[in-house]
């Protein structure tokens, strides 16, 4: 997750240009708020409806068995176990994770789209950098599910969420002048996700199909939320 970071160091060195030019500062910190919420929000929806439709089942067993063993909760306590994990992660997960996302976002959010802006309309650069950013996953969904039978949903999936998360983070980007507010969103997501909901879901025969980054629920939900986002952009002539 390094490499876009490096990739961008590099560039600056090659073109002269000193990485302070690199859009460090957070002079608005109401977009971090903001990234943060929104996509507990967007994953919530998702994995609730997940849940309700019975494409998964709530609260598995084998996870809070592990989570009340790591927390020293008994785990007759579930509520309590999920409510301690989920605050521990979200917190000093999230925080943890930055080191992490950061080597993304420095490349994508912090270098790629200002460069983009130069040339092309906000609409045209969120096109372009999800597809690259997409793209540039496919080597790791190949290692995951390249020997199942399942390999093109789970890329087309994951492209679509990443085309629509794509619009987000260059709003909030964008409108904070800031590479901070798409790293914490980045990290987020990442620890909700596959920290916290994935673990403790049931799955059953259609579970793989609709769960996780690469099912068809969130990309659904990514998509209606990077609609709005697309929308609002358009209207403040960003």
């Amino acid at each position: 997750m390094i490499s876009p970071a490096l990739a961008a160091f590099l560039t600056l060195k090659i073109k002269k240009r000193p990485i302070s030019s690199l859009p460090w500062s957070l002079k608005n910190p109401k977009y971090v708020k903001f990234a943060y919420l929104t996509p507990l929000l967007y994953v919530s929806v998702a994995y609730v409806l997940l849940w309700l439709f019975g494409f998964a089942n709530f609260m598995s067993p084998e996870t809070i068995a592990e989570w009340s063993n790591e927390l020293g909760i008994a785990k007759s306590n579930k509520s309590i176990v999920i409510a301690v994990m989920g605050i521990l992660l979200l917190t000093v997960g999230v925080i943890k994770n930055l080191g992490s996302t950061l080597g993304e976002e420095i490349g994508w959010r912090g270098f790629l789209i200002f460069e983009l802006r130069k040339v092309m309309s906000f609409k045209a650069l969120t096109i372009v950098s999800g597809v690259i950013w997409a793209v540039w996953h496919y080597p790791v969904i190949n290692l995951i599910y390249g020997r199942g039978e399942n390999l093109l949903m789970h890329t087309g999936t994951f492209t679509i969420m990443i085309m629509g998360i794509s619009v987000i983070l260059a709003y909030f980007t964008f409108k904070s002048k800031s590479l901070w507010p798409a790293a914490i969103y980045h990290s987020v997501h990442n620890i909700y996700i596959q920290k916290i909901c994935t673990p403790l879901t049931i799955s059953n025969e259609n579970t793989v199909f609709w769960i996780d980054e690469y099912g068809f629920m969130i990309p659904i939900v990514t998509t209606v939320f990077a609609v709005y986002f697309w929308i609002k952009a358009g209207k403040e002539k960003l």
